[in-house]
């Protein structure tokens, strides 16, 4: 695991490879990073606590995780991982693409089941933990994939294949009555353009009224609607990813601390020092 690896939130970053797209990765947190920032990829990620505790969220809805709890993130879906004050917490990354499923020619499989679930026409559960139905099979499944990347015997890919084939199995058999609204849907789209843009212009100066034009909102509209949704104001967000990627440079590069401020956004360098400090709890020199 890079100090880069999430540094955007939007990320960019290959995880799996392109003959056979699926890869698995463990983190620590706050070892190797006190949380992964909101984003959202192409990939399908299973997250799988392995020890600890912490919290996670899956379109913006937040879930207490423990040991063992599993959490489903469809590709395009908005996420994070947060550390919980005075605990640690181990987990497993399994990321895959979906095209690792889809046949070359219509079949049942895809048109009636993946597809429409890839397309948000039905929901499953994001979250899950001891008492569903589902959880012993589904945890069974991802030990069972754990083995066999370990030894990889031949033909493991076979059997990968249908473990992932069950697993999908079992969330759609289980899944929510529940469909999104088109309002739900356009808050969840929204965000992702605001969290893009962020990701892209970071560096550069942003303001409350350049960023309400561009989600054509009133600058108090944009402002209710990012705390509404995110829990805290746009600036403190702003700041908070501009600080994430610092320490992220403080770590992977050369560069002196002014020329990380700078090129995270901040002009003044006792304010980002300040900032820092306070969201960190040790000084930039020391967090190097």
């Amino acid at each position: 695991m890079t100090s880069h690896e999430f540094q955007n939130y939007r990320e960019n970053k290959i995880h799996t490879p392109d003959r056979f797209p699926y890869n698995t990765y463990l983190c620590s947190i706050p070892l190797d990073f006190t949380d992964v920032p909101l984003h959202w990829h192409e990939e399908a990620e299973l997250i799988v606590i392995k020890k600890g505790s912490g919290t996670v969220s899956v379109d913006l809805n937040r879930y207490p995780v423990s040991a063992n709890d599993i959490l489903i993130v469809l590709p395009g879906h908005l996420h994070s991982i947060h550390e919980l004050p005075g605990h640690t917490m181990e987990y497993e990354n399994i990321l895959f693409r979906t095209e690792l499923l889809f046949s070359r020619t219509d079949d049942i499989c895809s048109d009636t089941f993946l597809a429409p679930l890839l397309e948000g026409k039905f929901t499953v559960e994001h979250y899950i933990r001891p008492g569903l139905s589902c959880y012993e099979s589904i945890l069974s499944l991802v030990q069972e994939m754990d083995s066999l990347c370990q030894t990889q015997p031949e033909g493991y890919q076979l059997a990968l294949k249908g473990y992932l084939f069950q697993l999908f199995y079992l969330l759609i058999a289980n899944r929510n009555q529940k469909v999104p609204t088109k309002s739900e849907l356009r808050v969840l789209e929204k965000l992702k353009y605001i969290i893009g843009y962020i990701e892209t212009h970071y560096a550069e100066p942003i303001t409350i009224p350049q960023m309400a034009d561009l989600c054509y909102f009133s600058p108090s509209h944009f402002m209710k609607f990012f705390k509404a949704n995110m829990g805290v104001s746009f600036i403190q967000y702003l700041n908070n990813y501009r600080l994430t990627a610092a320490r992220r440079l403080l770590g992977a590069s050369s560069l002196s601390i002014l020329e990380i401020a700078q090129q995270c956004g901040f002009e003044n360098l006792s304010y980002f020092n300040r900032l820092f400090k306070q969201k960190f709890g040790i000084t930039p020199r020391q967090a190097r």
